[in-house]
């Protein structure tokens, strides 16, 4: 192991933050990759005991923990921590990045967490998520040569390293900065960003690799997504009756019957099968995060073969023609409205999944001697069906990637600000908010919320919950809702390569239902062909016996509905 001399470094200064390089002799037989590093160390963590997959003693050093996770070929090692007391090696199978927000490490001074480069990588249909605003102290890669966002995004896909955070233009100038940094992997380091008004950072939230295979009697869609995933799959139009409940999976699958009416395949030709899938994170509602597929089986009868194709359309378009308020309850003491806005306190007139928008509550009268605080905070669909709890008795968010904590406007007691992002549940575009709003003299304390911050651990912040002394009249029911539409566009703007994967056994299974079907129609449509021969003649025979005929009735049909009942076989 080679290693320069320490004395020669420095503290980083700002606006940047230094990553220490240390060179290290590994082995030969190592999985080879194009990153530029093996792994990264961060001292202080440990592996969380619920992701550890294997306990390896008598480890002599954190070098040595490295390269056996790199060698490990019974699973895919992505990280590992070193106990120096211990000398244990625990290796895992999930990083910062596919943790999410679960909590993956937990503190511990002497340990170390190490963190594979050398690991498959994410990459088709990929999602990234804007943070306005900010952008990164120091980054892996600047590229100039670009002109788009586009190519500075594709340019971040194809990197040697995995790259998950990528900006460009932040200082007007045509610059691509490209880092495999985000913000699961910054709880280590001390103010990472910048504060740029007008930049904007795009991280890497997901990464979803489709495959769709189309079987003799059902389409089935098997999803491997880059981070571990909890929540559900269903048909955009069935959510409760064509549903998979996923829990802590990256590999899942939904099977979708032709002629089950619970999952509404639609037949688009002859032999031509389509269906829209959502991928939803939360259990309930739908927010940016979440993506839909449009999935398609082709069969062609003539060659034998059958085709998939998956396309997807994830753009975010279009937006609500109205909104709905009921702005104002009046109570004897004070005057309380909530109103749905956005995060600069601005009435919205649409919404859409992803949207930033805020809950503002404020209390109406001019000269007040009340503050307030919010509590028991619900949304619910605009059939009363489903609600999600927001903010709980205590005043506390109970998700804080749905909505944060409530804060007071510009330090004004009367006005209380909830910022959130737009989301809806699966059957109805209303969202309704019901809240219990309750005035307090002559000020009301922040409660301290215990918070799961995106680091993965748990922060203590103030928010507008507990009062210092309640007036007697009972709390305020505040009630407000707004349209909010998806994001999704099952559109064949995008198409994405998906991998075919039928087996043989499969495609001969297929083809021959296929002519089993085929051959039973022909023969029924003989046997109605034969049946309708015997009665025409046997009729016209009786007919020609009787030497008067009655006169055709209105409600039988005369010889013209004879003559179009025959016209299906000339078309």
């Amino acid at each position: 192991m080679c290693e320069k001399v320490k004395a020669s470094l420095a503290v980083s200064q700002f606006p940047v933050f230094t990553l220490y390089a240390q060179k290290t002799c590994l082995p030969k037989e190592r999985p080879q990759c194009t990153s530029p590093w093996a792994y990264e160390s961060v001292p202080g963590l440990a592996l969380n005991p619920r992701f550890s997959t294997k306990v390896i003693p008598a480890t002599i050093s954190r070098t040595q923990c490295a390269i056996m996770c790199l060698q490990e070929g019974t699973f895919i090692c992505r990280s590992a921590s070193f106990d120096p007391f211990t000398n244990n090696c625990t290796l895992s199978q999930v990083d910062r990045n596919m943790a999410g927000r679960k909590q993956l490490l937990t503190l511990s001074a002497a340990t170390d967490y190490i963190e594979m480069a050398c690991v498959p990588r994410p990459q088709k249909m990929c999602e990234f998520q804007r943070l306005r605003g900010k952008i990164l102290k120091t980054v892996d890669a600047v590229h100039r040569d670009l002109k788009t966002t586009d190519e500075c995004r594709e340019r971040c896909l194809k990197s040697p390293f995995t790259c998950y955070s990528y900006d460009f233009m932040s200082a007007n100038e045509t610059i691509c900065r490209l880092s495999h940094h985000s913000s699961a992997t910054l709880a280590h380091i001390q103010e990472p960003y910048l504060e740029i008004e007008n930049a904007t950072t795009y991280e890497m939230q997901s990464c979803y690799q489709v495959t769709v295979e189309c079987r003799g009697s059902e389409m089935q869609a098997k999803i491997s997504t880059s981070t571990l995933f909890d929540g559900k799959v269903y048909v955009r139009g069935r959510p409760n009756s064509c549903v998979m409940d996923i829990r802590n999976s990256t590999d899942f699958e939904i099977t979708l019957p032709y002629n089950d009416v619970n999952c509404d395949v639609v037949q688009d030709g002859p032999a031509t099968f389509s269906s829209n899938i959502v991928i939803q994170h939360h259990d309930m509602i739908v927010t940016s995060a979440d993506v839909g597929l449009a999935l398609h089986c082709r069969y062609d009868l003539q060659n034998q073969t059958v085709t998939n194709n998956l396309l997807s359309g994830l753009e975010v378009k279009g937006a609500l023609d109205t909104a709905e308020f009921f702005e104002e309850t009046v109570v004897d003491s004070p005057n309380v409205v909530m109103r749905v806005t956005d995060t600069s306190g601005s009435d919205i007139i649409s919404a859409q999944v992803g949207d930033n928008l805020a809950l503002r509550f404020e209390i109406t009268d001019a000269d007040t001697p009340y503050e307030i605080f919010v509590r028991e905070l619900v949304a619910m669909d605009g059939q009363d069906n489903s609600e999600i709890l927001l903010i709980d008795g205590r005043g506390c968010p109970t998700d804080t990637t749905i909505m944060q904590r409530v804060v007071q406007v510009n330090g004004n007691g009367t006005v209380l600000h909830a910022p959130f992002q737009a989301f809806k549940f699966p059957a109805s575009e209303v969202v309704q908010f019901r809240g219990l709003v309750t005035p307090c003299l002559p000020v009301c304390e922040p409660y301290q919320c215990e918070v799961l911050g995106f680091d993965g651990f748990v922060h203590s912040e103030s928010s507008y919950g507990r009062r210092k002394r309640e007036v007697p009249e009972s709390g305020i029911m505040l009630a407000q809702s707004v349209r909010i539409t998806d994001k999704f566009e099952f559109s064949a703007r995008q198409e994405e390569d998906v991998q075919v994967a039928i087996e043989s056994e499969g495609s001969c299974s297929t083809f021959t239902g296929v002519v089993v079907a085929c051959a039973l129609f022909l023969a029924a449509q003989l046997v109605l062909l034969m049946a309708w021969s015997y009665l025409w003649h046997k009729k016209r025979a009786t007919k020609q016996i009787d030497p008067n005929p009655p006169h055709h009735s209105v409600y039988f049909g005369g010889p013209p509905s004879l003559a179009s009942s025959t016209s299906y076989l000339t078309n």
